[in-house]
């Protein structure tokens, strides 16, 4: 696996801040938040200087029940080309669920939601995996991720389930040190125990991130600084194996860069920690311990071997849509709490979900929370409440304003035409102003004033 050193999120607003910092070995986007015809300058200098860039996916749903999408898979493979990255990385989580294979219908998370470790989404996910790596230029890295609630009747650990994964289908693993910490939270999960059973030698690079705790519950904001025990989770796992690239994650509350510096000095003396520690003993930790699980590639080695995986039938695909259509449902769409599931939890998720997409759609339609002020967050969340997200963020972001359009939403006359306005701009397939029709009357309207 190539070396990548240590890397930051790259974000719009601290990309001034990290084309200055010093020792930034490489970089991480967003895949879904850039264009390849439209990059932002601040990352073609990077690229010019030799930084590495690596796209990261957040809505390819490859737990899915269904298959990915083709078109998804080629915006991702065309990211990948355009940076001329060595890898692209993507979640191990469902982000939709409904339609086919179910008969339910089609609704959207808008974030990352856990799949249930059992054997029928382990096979759907080493499809669907295969899918992805047949589809991308260069190799795939999926990521942990974070969660708030645990799956009933679950038949694997974390690590046995990223270990099948790996095993099967020879996928490279990102692994999020403050995911682990946050399932440990939340679920009661040991990372020690969970970095024992991972294949250490299929090890892409790791994330670092940090969060908050709130009612016992722990919530990986990638807003807040790195606590201490993430680091320390990051300390263990470089006893293990030496890790290809490691890289803060910070999605808002951006501090000064000053600040930023310092918990990459920290994550750097981290890393050291547990090397340190290797240099001090007989062994990595992981082989003084003994290994677990079938016999393991040499520690390195990179891309581990592809196994025969046979074809996932559609009564599979089905059973695990069921559940997850169900699960969706009860956190976005008010339908009743499945079976086995802790309500308080899911309705914590839930809350969370509506959040992040108040959020999202701020950015995406920025003028929205600038037309209504302060009432916009109370809005967009009454909305989420009676109107699940069908068709991700720029639909929603219209669909939500036209809701505002409804008798009786909006009292303030100058705002409700402000939001109309907005609408009308943005809702047909060209927007109003590039429309030939409109560029014609505004521009004889222009001569006419003239003269």
């Amino acid at each position: 696996m190539r070396r990548l050193g240590t890397g930051i999120g790259w974000r719009p607003e601290i990309a001034d801040a990290v084309e200055l910092m010093p020792g930034i070995d490489w970089v991480e986007v967003v895949a879904e938040n850039v264009c390849p015809g439209h990059l932002p300058a601040s990352l073609l200098r990077l690229r010019e200087r030799g930084v590495t860039v690596v796209p990261h996916g957040v809505s390819l749903g490859l737990g899915d029940a269904g298959r990915p999408d083709p078109g998804r898979l080629a915006a991702l493979a065309e990211r990948a080309e355009t940076f001329g990255s060595p890898l692209v990385t993507e979640h191990i989580a469902f982000v939709r669920a409904g339609g086919a294979p179910t008969a339910a219908p089609r609704l959207e998370a808008g974030h990352l939601l856990p799949v249930p470790r059992t054997r029928d989404a382990l096979d759907v996910l080493c499809a669907n995996v295969r899918v992805a790596q047949d589809a991308l230029p260069v190799p795939l890295a999926v990521e942990n991720i974070a969660a708030l609630f645990s799956w009933p009747d679950e038949e694997l650990t974390e690590g046995q389930f990223l270990y099948e994964l790996a095993d099967r289908t020879g996928v490279r693993l990102l692994i999020d040190v403050a995911n682990l910490y946050t399932n440990h939270v939340n679920r009661g999960e040991d990372p020690a125990e969970a970095l024992a059973d991972l294949p250490l030698e299929a090890l892409a690079y790791v994330h670092v991130a940090g969060g908050f705790e709130r009612d016992g519950v722990w919530h990986d904001s990638h807003a807040h600084p790195v606590p201490r025990p993430v680091l320390d989770i990051l300390t263990d796992l470089a006893s293990r194996v030496a890790p290809p690239g490691v890289l803060l994650e910070r999605d808002e509350n951006f501090p000064d860069p000053g600040e930023l510096e310092s918990e990459l000095a920290a994550i750097r003396a981290a890393v050291e920690t547990g090397r340190d520690a290797v240099r001090g003993s007989a062994g990595p930790a992981s082989e003084r311990a003994g290994t677990r699980g079938p016999a393991r590639s040499p520690a390195g080695s990179g891309v581990r071997e592809r196994r025969a995986v046979p074809p996932v039938g559609e009564d599979v695909r089905r059973r695990l849509g069921d559940g997850q259509a169900a699960l969706l449902g009860a956190l976005v769409a008010g339908a009743p709490v499945p079976d086995g599931f802790d309500a308080e939890r899911l309705e914590v998720q839930a809350r969370a979900l509506a959040g992040k997409r108040a959020g999202v759609v701020a950015q995406v339609a920025p003028e929205l929370p600038e037309i209504l002020g302060a009432a916009y967050r109370p809005a967009f969340l009454a909305y989420a409440r009676v109107r699940p997200m069908t068709g991700g963020y720029r639909r929603d972001a219209l669909d939500f304003a036209a809701h505002l359009l409804r008798p009786g939403e909006l009292d303030d006359g100058r705002v409700r035409r402000a939001v109309r306005a907005w609408w009308r701009e943005r809702s047909g397939p060209v927007p109003r102003s590039r429309r030939p029709a409109v560029r014609l009357a505004r521009a004889t309207r222009r001569m006419v004033l003239r003269h």
